[in-house]
């Protein structure tokens, strides 16, 4: 692992922005300087690029094990260097899923062998793995996922009394899917004696309602004062729900999706079940107070929930095409069209894809360009452009809602764990990310 030498950029970390070098040496940083003399180490001029740390995405899906035609952990870690993305936790939705800790440690053992960038891995809960939950080893895992909502499989957990033991003997903080599954249920059937079979993606917002996410978030956050539990409240999607988040509570914590923040109701007119996500997409008036929501620190992390599905599964009639779409690759490159745009700052957006991810989870020396933390940077060029091609996709679906867009900036380089994942247009495939370390103590 040779030296690199960071000349020349603007460095943009914990709300300040300088031009300074960036030395890295044995995958850690060891100095930042305002000059510092490269010696035998590789240079990498980053004259007039911004210099971050790399994104720390919370929620990803990357089917790995058992639903391999649609991603694997080598095709998404590509894609999440390629976008800037030098951190997943991944979700335990796969088959089997990951409800102990022998499958979770069998899921390392792939991304050891595979990922491009660095991993961890939440544990599910279900109704009837309690004990997995209470002896788990929070230094060993992102934290416990609990669907309240019947998003995926047979993952669902609703039954009130094992909600209160997950959140009061849960090691590490609760990251929750919030969705009220019986209304739910209750709107499928209104859209079908409406529709009958044919309902149109649109009502997609109406089936997985509004009412629906806030009846099962308001549960979660009522459960977690109850419990003096750590909970992070996954993809909101509601003006309403923004209200039960407070700036600057530790305890309690939202993250808003990519998806959410860029697409609005009016989007599934274009992309129909390109964009059918679970929680869905809802108003403009919805976005906007997500936008804003990350400016006052309602919203602490921004995320993906990259989540790919074949082609052919996404061309199916509404209630079988399956929900999910692939975001990593264009995470980034869409953060900074809101900053362009200036829904929030760029200083914000790093806090909350970068530095908040480090903090609420625990992670040990990375989220910070920081001397003596691990190097996982990103460099991105505002003088340059993408245009999102389906011939330079990383994700195993090969398909993007993105496809034809021009956005103004550029992912020149990803750095993971002190070495070059990505750089101009070339992927380093014998590059291997690291397993996440954990503090011990994060209830």
């Amino acid at each position: 692992m040779g030296d690199l030498l960071i000349s020349g950029g603007t460095l943009v970390n914990e709300g300040i922005r300088q031009e300074k070098d960036l030395l890295v040496r044995n995958g850690r940083i060891e100095k930042i300087d305002s000059s510092i003399s490269p010696g035998n180490s590789s240079v990498v001029d980053a004259s007039g690029m911004l210099v971050m740390p790399g994104l720390i995405d919370d929620q990803v899906h990357f089917r790995e094990p058992g639903l391999t035609h649609k991603a694997c952990m080598r095709s998404e870690s590509q894609a999440a260097v390629a976008g800037g993305v030098t951190t997943f936790f991944e979700m335990p939705n796969v088959s089997p899923p990951t409800l102990t800790m022998d499958r979770l440690e069998e899921k390392c053992e792939i991304a050891r062998r595979d990922s491009i960038a660095n991993y961890a891995f939440f544990l599910g809960a279900s109704n009837e793995n309690i004990e997995e939950v209470k002896s788990a080893d929070s230094s060993k895992i992102a934290g416990i996922k609990v669907f309240m909502g019947s998003s995926t499989g047979n993952m669902l957990v609703d039954e009130e009394e094992v909600l209160e033991k997950i959140f009061r003997f849960s090691p590490t903080p609760i990251a929750t899917h919030c969705e009220h599954t019986p209304l739910i249920l209750k709107n499928e059937e209104i859209a079908r004696g409406k529709f009958g079979e044919q309902v149109p993606f649109s009502e997609h917002p109406r089936i997985r309602s509004r009412e629906a996410c806030f009846r099962s978030s308001s549960l979660a956050v009522e459960l977690a004062r109850r419990e003096n539990a750590r909970l992070h409240v996954l993809h909101i999607t509601t003006e309403e729900e923004l209200d039960l988040f407070t700036p600057g509570d530790e305890k309690i914590t939202a993250e808003a999706c990519v998806h959410h923040l860029w697409f609005e109701e009016s989007s599934y007119e274009k992309l129909g079940s390109l964009i059918k996500c679970n929680p869905a997409i809802k108003g403009a008036s919805d976005r906007t107070a997500i936008r804003q929501a990350v400016v006052d620190g309602r919203i602490s992390v921004l995320a993906t929930d990259h989540a790919p599905h074949t082609w052919e599964e996404k061309q199916r009639k509404y209630f079988q095409a399956p929900s999910g779409l692939p975001l990593l690759q264009h995470s980034l490159l869409l953060f900074m069209e809101m900053v362009k745009e200036q829904s929030f700052s760029l200083e914000a957006m790093v806090q909350r894809a970068c530095h908040a991810p480090a903090e609420i989870f625990g992670i040990q020396e990375r989220g910070f360009l920081r001397e003596g933390y691990w190097a996982d940077l990103v460099l991105v060029d505002p003088s340059s452009t993408t245009t999102v091609s389906e011939n330079e996709l990383f994700s195993r679906c090969q398909w993007s809602p993105f496809a034809g867009e021009k956005f103004s900036h550029r992912i020149d380089t990803t750095i993971v764990s002190g070495k070059i994942a990505w750089q101009k247009g070339h992927m380093f495939h014998g590059t291997r990310g690291e397993r996440i370390k954990f503090e011990k103590e994060r209830r």
